[in-house]
């Protein structure tokens, strides 16, 4: 997938676009690059998704920005890895948001972008105060070719939206957050090194460092972690981990994803890994001492591998049933 940003203006193919934060890349996303592709294939040229960065509510509401699903990292990833061609990353500050709605359409998507056939959602709005509308687009994509609406995907006749999948996840509903997404929800980053406070617990823990502080979940989690070794191989090693701010150790933190996984003794610190997040066991809470804590996280691991013996079982079980 190739990256262009606005500080390098890119004038070449023509290609088929769709806009928006992107954030998650769930189901309803998913739908939407999935059309992309198709019409991008019909008429010749590259598919592309314009995204923003940071979110624009980062910057104009920062005391109201929602809690980030994706980092920019893991959003690339996604829409790579759900064969988007292109991906146009605008930078979003105070002059881009000032930019008109007809400036936006003139300026950027058809002298900058060379955009021919767009596809928006349905209560997309762009330019300077949110003036830019469905109405507005017409004027300029006015052929019956050239712009395309999407409705909404629903699952259970629940609306897909990246809210819905931070409401789930802020509620511990980690399976209706799944079938949002298509997937488990999960954070990404680099293993970096702690204080060891696990190891000297007798629960040694991967550190992974958090960009955004302002996360969609918080707690004690069962998790399943990906990892790609020395000789390029993925592993997915099963194991329990917490996000938040280690109230027992510490008055004031920011938050921190530590990962305990099960049989696993390698070194990995400044490699990359994925958590996938599959059920929640308890909230972060406060122990009066160190020995509380540990049998708490005694626990917490005994209940983790017992998911995972239900799981296999369930598992063995559908594929008797099927042989």
């Amino acid at each position: 997938m190739r990256i262009t940003r606005r500080s390098v203006i890119y004038r070449g193919e023509p290609v088929a676009l769709t806009i928006g934060n992107f954030d998650g890349v769930h189901l309803g996303h998913q739908a939407m690059i999935a059309r992309l592709k198709r019409v991008a294939g019909r008429l010749g040229i590259a598919s592309c998704v314009m995204t923003f960065e940071p979110h624009p509510r980062e910057r104009l509401m920062p005391e109201q920005a929602p809690a980030r699903l994706t980092d920019l990292r893991e959003k690339l990833e996604l829409l790579a890895g759900y064969g988007v061609s292109r991906t146009q990353i605008c930078r979003f500050d105070h002059e881009f948001a000032g930019i008109s709605a007809e400036s936006f359409i003139t300026r950027i998507l058809l002298q900058e972008m060379n955009v021919r056939w767009l596809l928006i959602g349905e209560d997309f709005r762009f330019g300077a105060r949110r003036s830019g509308d469905l109405t507005l687009l017409r004027k300029f994509f006015s052929e019956p070719d050239e712009l395309e609406v999407m409705s909404p995907v629903t699952v259970d006749e629940l609306r897909v939206s990246s809210t819905a999948v931070r409401d789930a996840l802020a509620s511990g509903n980690l399976d209706l957050a799944a079938d949002f997404l298509g997937r488990p929800y999960s954070i990404s980053g680099r293993v970096v090194d702690g204080i060891k406070l696990g190891k000297k617990l007798g629960f040694p823990t991967a550190n992974i460092w958090l960009k955004h502080h302002h996360l969609p979940l918080s707690g004690i989690f069962v998790v399943e972690a990906n990892w790609c070794n020395d000789s390029g191989h993925t592993r997915r090693i099963r194991g329990v981990a917490s996000v938040g701010v280690r109230p027992t150790v510490f008055e004031h933190a920011q938050p921190l994803l530590e990962v305990h996984l099960f049989d696993f003794d390698e070194q990995i610190y400044g490699q990359h890994l994925r958590v996938d997040f599959l059920q929640k066991l308890r909230d972060e809470e406060k122990f009066p001492d160190m020995e509380t804590l540990v049998k708490q996280i005694e626990q917490d691991v005994d209940r983790a591998k017992a998911y995972f013996s239900r799981t296999d079982a369930a598992m063995h079980q559908t594929i008797c049933l099927d042989c």
